[in-house]
Order: C-alpha cells, then structure tokens, then sequence
C-alpha cells in the first residue's frame, strides 16, 4: 500500500540538514539538532521517502549516543518508533542501530563496568523489547533480546525471573529464526526452567523440539545437549526406561561414538537403567538391540550383565559386578535419597526377574521353596509377588496354609474343550499325512 502512495524524494534537503545537525551535535547542542531531524523526519514519512526517513532516525539515535545522554537515547527511539503511521523499515533500522549498544554474538549482553553502565544496558534492553513486542517482522530481534535479558537476570541470580522471561516467547511459531535457532533458544528455556525445578513445564518445552531435526548433520551438539536435559527431569520423575533411551539417544550420536570415553559413559547408563526398567515388550526390545551391538563386548561386565538378563534363569543377588554398576556416576547422580532409591530398586527388578523366570518353570512351588531359591524371607517374596500380580507381570495365587504358590493360571471348561479339540485336529492332521505318505510309498514300489 506504502509503495501506491505519493513518494517525495527528500535527498539534497536531508543531505544540507544532516550536515548541519551533524555540527551542531559536535558542538554540544544535541536537543537543537533533533530538533531539526524531527521536523525533517516527519517530512520525510509523510512524504514516503523511506531512505532518507532511516538516514535521519539513525543519526538521531547516534547523536544521542555519541553525546552519552542515555535518557535522551531511550525517549528518542520510544518517540521515533511510535510515531503515527511510522515505516516499518524506519523502525528495524533504528532495532539494529541500537542493538549493538546493549548485545553481541548476537545475544551475549556487552560487558560493563560500573552500575550506571549496566542499569543503562538494561534498561536499552527493555526498551527494545517493548519496542520489538507484537511486531511480526521484529520477531526475530525479540527471541534475541529476550535471550539477553535472560542472561542478564541469571548473572543477578534470578533463574526463576529469567526462565519466567524465556517463557514469554513463543519461538516456535516464528518464522524468520532458523531452526537451529529455535532449538537454541528452547533448549535455554528447558535449562532455565529445569534451574527452577519446574519440571512440569519443562516437560511441556522438551516436546516442542522435534525429534527428527535432532537427528540432522549440523544438530549433533543440541541432540547431546536436549537428552541430557532431558535426563535430568526424567531423573527427577525416576523414570528408569526414559532415562536409558536418553543415554541411548546421547550413545547414538555420531560424535560421540568418536569419543571412547563419553560412548563408554553413556552405553554403561543405557545398560544400567535398562535393568533398572520395569520388565515390558519395549524393554526387551531395547535389550535385545543393545546385545546385538559390538561396542558393548568391550565393557566386560555390563555385557554380562546383559546376558543375564535376557536369559530364564535366577540371577544371584548382589551380582558379581553389582558396585561395579552402581559406582556409575549417572547412578550417583541426584543425591544420596535418590541413589539409595535405585539401589533398592535394583533389588527389586532381580527379585522380579526370578519370580517370572520361576513362574516359566513351575507350575506350582512350595513358599519356602521358591524363597530358598532366591535368597529372600518369606514376607519379602509375597509382597513381591503381590505387586507383581497387581501390576498385571505374573500370574500367581497363594495358598498360605498348605505355603503353595500356584503360577499356573486354571482354565475355564470351554478352554480346555478347545484345547482338546485343537489337539484332535492336530493327531487327525499327522495321521492323515502319515497314510498319505504310506500309500505314496507303496506306489513308487
């Protein structure tokens, strides 16, 4: 519409009133010479002369600038933009005129030196923000400035402040950030937010990255970077199976596995939260992908203890490698209470094991029996059991007079008559193919 209107070419005009602005700013008298740039600036919008209107709303905020008058600053470029029916473009120039003053690289606040200097890159920030707030083609210029008042309020010590700041910015529906920039800036809001122990909404930011741009050439260092945060929640929510296909995830990334030491790390945690993982097809899955890979025959003892928990047989408890395992430093990590909960969990995850391994080979077994073959007391294995049965793991009914558990689940008549009639069909099949075979013989004979 800007482009249909009546354009007045301003140029030897702007030329002779910057020049004599120019000099009187030199000499001391800024508010004289924005007062002659505000009288040419609105000549110039009204006019829709669009390169000149930038030229003047740039020296004017450089003026200020170079005078050192901060306040004079922050009221000229909150007057500028908010001029009636200012250019858009006007208004970008005059951002990117100021933004150096207060951020580099290209959110990284400048570097102060005394508390004038910071209240007064702050406040810039600030401005900008309202400035660049609700504006479509400045969307861009906000993320960054955002990201920089983020940085400001954690080096104060507000991380709650800061993490509440990034949350205001929806990045992932602006279009003019790259996607490499979105993953930035939502993996500072997963960091900032997880440094406030919000772990609700850092769940709810960590499923706005999109798994398959995690997986893309230049995203290596962000994949590593999200699944460690991520990580980190799912610790806080003791989540043993998220936290193995985390470490998998870390594993899987191409310069990791250059690394010796960092792949060893990170296949020792999938090993060892995987047998932390209640038992579940997905679970095995994943065990049964993890055996398969080379790289985990050089780790003698989490290779071990792989293969005995794919195995039907009773696992001993403590195993022989059982500190070994629970040395691991993504083990220890958390605090001592945590810690403690994934030993007894450990434990329990055996316990669970054997009795499903048992449930394969009896039918039924004496109580005392079956807690002499894992190591445990009596009450230890009925309530194991029973949380087993609940969970829906095992079948099991527990006879405590006569001290039997039964793990064979009873049929109803109408199964064992289709059963029946299942093997009568069977025998019919074989005796058919039998005399079918028989006669063919007889024949070639």
């Amino acid at each position: 519409v800007e482009s249909l209107k009546k354009k007045i070419d301003l140029t030897p005009e702007t030329d002779a009133k910057l020049e004599q602005s120019a000099t009187l700013a030199k000499s001391g008298q800024v508010r004289e010479a924005l007062a002659i740039l505000a009288a040419l600036e609105k000549r110039c919008r009204v006019g829709n002369d669009t390169q000149n209107l930038v030229r003047v709303c740039e020296a004017s905020l450089q003026y200020c600038k170079d005078a050192g008058d901060e306040e004079l600053l922050f009221s000229t470029i909150q007057t500028l933009t908010t001029r009636r029916s200012q250019k858009t473009q006007a208004i970008r120039a005059m951002v990117h005129k100021a933004m150096p003053w207060c951020v580099v690289d290209p959110y990284t606040p400048i570097a102060v030196s005394s508390e004038g200097e910071k209240a007064a890159r702050n406040k810039l920030v600030e401005t900008l923000r309202g400035i660049t707030d609700g504006k479509l083609f400045l969307e861009g210029e906000l993320a960054r400035l955002t990201r920089a008042l983020a940085i400001i309020k954690e080096q104060e010590g507000d991380i709650a402040g800061a993490a509440d700041v990034l949350q205001e910015v929806h990045v992932e529906t602006y279009g003019s950030l790259s996607k490499r920039e979105k993953v930035e800036f939502i993996l500072e809001q997963m960091r900032l937010t997880l440094g406030k122990k919000d772990f609700v909404r850092a769940a709810i930011v960590a499923g706005k990255v999109s798994r398959k741009h995690l997986q893309e050439e230049n995203m290596e260092e962000h994949k590593v970077k999200y699944y460690t945060l991520l990580a980190e929640n799912h610790r806080h929510d003791k989540d043993a199976f998220a936290l193995a296909k985390d470490y998998h995830a870390i594993y899987s990334t191409p310069h990791i596995l250059n690394d010796e030491a960092k792949w060893k790390e990170a296949l020792k945690s999938t090993v060892v939260f995987l047998a932390l993982s209640p038992y579940g097809s997905e679970q095995q899955d994943m065990l049964h992908r993890v055996n398969q890979d080379g790289n985990l025959e050089s780790l003698p003892s989490y290779y071990a203890t792989v293969q005995l928990l794919l195995k039907n047989e009773i696992i001993a408890y403590p195993m022989a490698n059982q500190q070994e395992l629970e040395s691991l430093p993504s083990f220890c990590e958390g605090g001592e209470d945590l810690t403690k909960f994934w030993h007894e969990l450990f434990h329990r995850r055996i316990i669970q094991h054997n009795v499903r391994v048992a449930s394969i080979y009896y039918k039924r077994i004496h109580g005392a029996r079956l807690a002499q073959l894992l190591g445990l007391d009596k009450n230890r294995l009925e309530k194991e059991i029973s949380i087993m049965v609940s969970d829906g793991a095992v079948y099991a009914k527990i006879d405590r007079p006569k001290d039997i558990i039964r793990f064979a689940e009873p049929k109803s008549a109408e199964a064992v008559l289709s059963d029946w009639a299942a093997d009568i069909d069977k025998l019919l099949h074989l005796v058919e193919t039998t005399t079918h075979l028989i006669n063919k013989e007889k024949m070639t004979q």
